[in-house]
């Protein structure tokens, strides 16, 4: 997309935004190598010193361009648009930190991009702060609303790439490593650098001097006011509320004041919404709310809970005590991604629509839950699956006598006319059908 914006003959203006450390500024530096551009990483200096930065960036491809000391943002961004050579890209790297010094700097650049095009330039914005980049040029009221070409999210990679990244890794670790460090690459290049999972999670993120101990909290700064009410949240979460009335019940606060927090944390993908397969996803009340993401999950079951200990005890004691319960952790990791393989498996002959869990009372009146129900494409079959992570052969045919029952009493099973059966399962190795495997899932989610 930025490529093809970028060979356009008319200018472009495209946005990328996301959270940090998803590989951003490397996408914009392998696209911009092919290129005559100016790359400009923003601080949060005062103004003059940032276009004291930004005017010897730009002298790269305008000789002489910082031999003026410029007074305003004005007078710097329309010489570059009225002598940057045709086709030239200037990339603004952590624009919203130029903005929090110098907020009429997107008014500036809607004159600039509106007559960029006759010049056949281009501007990049890239930023960490998804709540800013998005009022930039999402926001109805917003000066550059409607100009961007090209706006993309950066997102973690899926579950499939980190077979890509550790290539000597089994399935099974893959799936270990992916529990523990979720789909950022930044994450995985880090911990390329240990001999062992153990070591790069000791060092990286229980020692309060690793580069990812923090890590939540400045994610969190990046984007809300209120990191304390969203920390807060979040572990309650991470440590097992998953329903609106627990964590109101847990904060002390009545579950109305907490809508506007949930919300923004949905939208910031730090929390996903689950709602039982066939639900109305507008008006259902059966909610349950669960960290989006696994290292924040990780983080919050393991690191936030132990920060005392951390800081005075070596941090043997605590990975021995994550030892303990870490499989739980990797179990209910694996069963998230099972659902999301879903969409991307062909199984029984069918393409499947979203996975989903299902829960409430069976035609018999009584409680039950199914891990995983999709609807095939044609709307004909459904899916259902029970996820295991270590199920025997016997086990698993246990499970599959037990669906076989459930499916019995499912409402909505009635209405379409077959159903698929699944067990997914990471051990011990039974490629036989209907078991799917991570190494299927790991193809699948590519």
């Amino acid at each position: 997309m930025l490529t093809r914006a970028l060979a356009s003959k008319t200018g472009s203006f495209c946005c990328l935004y996301g959270r940090r450390r998803c590989g951003k500024s490397r996408l914009l530096l392998e696209v911009l190598q092919r290129k005559r551009s100016v790359f400009h990483v923003a601080d949060q200096m005062e103004p003059t010193l940032q276009r004291h930065r930004l005017a010897s960036d730009v002298a790269a491809v305008i000789p002489g361009f910082d031999r003026v000391a410029y007074p305003d943002w004005s007078s710097l961004l329309d010489r570059w648009s009225a002598e940057a050579p045709p086709g030239t890209c200037l990339a603004l790297d952590e624009f919203p930190y130029m903005v929090e010094q110098s907020p009429e700097i997107p008014s500036i650049l809607q004159r600039v991009v509106d007559r960029m095009g006759r010049r056949r330039l281009h501007l990049i914005i890239c930023g960490s702060s998804q709540r800013m980049m998005q009022n930039f040029v999402l926001d109805s009221s917003a000066p550059l609303y409607g100009r961007a070409r090209e706006i993309l999210k950066i997102a973690p990679l899926s579950f499939g790439w980190i077979a890509k990244a550790f290539p000597n890794d089994s399935p099974y670790e893959s799936l270990e490593r992916f529990s523990i460090f979720g789909g950022v690459p930044r994450y995985w290049e880090l911990a390329a650098d240990f001999s062992s999972l153990d070591n790069a999670v000791a060092n990286l993120i229980l020692s309060p001097q690793g580069v990812l101990h923090s890590e939540p909290r400045h994610l969190l700064m990046d984007d809300l006011s209120d990191v304390a009410q969203a920390s807060s949240i979040l572990a309650l979460i991470g440590q097992g509320c998953h329903r609106l009335s627990e964590i109101a019940a847990r904060l002390e606060k009545p579950a109305t004041s907490l809508t506007r927090p949930l919300g923004r944390l949905l939208e910031l993908d730090l929390i996903i919404r689950e709602i039982p397969f066939g639900a109305d996803e507008r008006n259902s009340k059966k909610s349950l709310y669960r960290l989006a993401d696994p290292f924040m999950g990780f983080w919050f079951r393991f690191v936030q809970p132990n920060r005392s200990q951390l800081d005075t005890a070596p941090v043997s004691v605590t990975q021995r005590n994550i030892h303990a319960t870490f499989s739980q952790h990797v179990a209910e990791v694996f069963e998230f991604l099972a659902r999301r393989s879903v969409p991307h498996l062909t199984f029984a002959g069918q393409r499947w629509g979203a996975g989903r869990r299902w829960w409430g009372n069976g035609l018999d009146g009584k409680p039950m839950e199914i891990d995983v129900v999709s609807e095939s494409s044609d709307g004909t079959a459904l899916l259902v699956g029970e996820v295991k992570v270590s199920a025997s052969a016997s086990e698993i045919k246990r499970i599959l006598a037990e669906l076989k029952e459930k499916i019995s009493l499912l409402p909505c099973g009635s209405k379409y006319q077959k159903i698929e059966t699944a067990v997914f399962s990471a051990l011990p190795q039974i490629s036989v059908y209907p078991v799917i495997m991570p190494e299927v899932m790991l193809k699948a989610m590519l």
